[in-house]
């Protein structure tokens, strides 16, 4: 599964104290926090949000920078980042929800589902699918 771990930046701010908080691979996700523990579990969760509002409008998501210099990261929860496996390995194969589902004897709400940022999934089923995907349709191993 592609690593979904994403370098953040914290500011201080000034004028109001605590951090703010941005990702350089992400432009819209910015948020904040009263202190670095507290700047950081606001990172996450407005990682969550900015990677399902990219699943959502269909945009691209962004692989996240490498760099040793990077002092704090962010990451996505297992489910999300297993959403976001599906939604990107479908996106750079041009594969269709509803293509996939033929391909693996499922419903295409199923994989809509899936791939839902919104829905809960089961998490061995998403295992299952990522398996028989990557298997079946010999997708980039950089995806893996």
């Amino acid at each position: 599964m592609q690593n979904f771990v994403y370098p953040v930046t914290l500011t201080p701010d000034k004028e109001d104290g605590g951090f703010v908080v941005i990702f350089p691979d992400l432009p819209e996700a910015i948020t904040q926090g009263e202190d670095v523990d507290d700047a950081l579990t606001e990172a996450a969760d407005c990682l969550e949000e900015a990677i399902a509002n990219r699943i959502v409008t269909e945009l691209p998501i962004p692989v996240p920078l490498a760099g040793t210099d990077m002092q704090y990261t962010a990451s996505l929860s297992d489910q999300m980042a297993a959403k976001a496996t599906i939604y990107v390995a479908m996106r750079e194969s041009g594969i269709t929800d509803a293509e996939l589902a033929g391909r693996l004897n499922c419903d295409k709400e199923k994989i809509q589902s899936l791939i839902n940022p919104q829905s809960p999934a089961d998490m061995t089923y998403i295992e299952s699918v990522l398996s028989g995907y990557y298997s079946n349709l010999q997708v980039r191993p950089s995806l893996i």
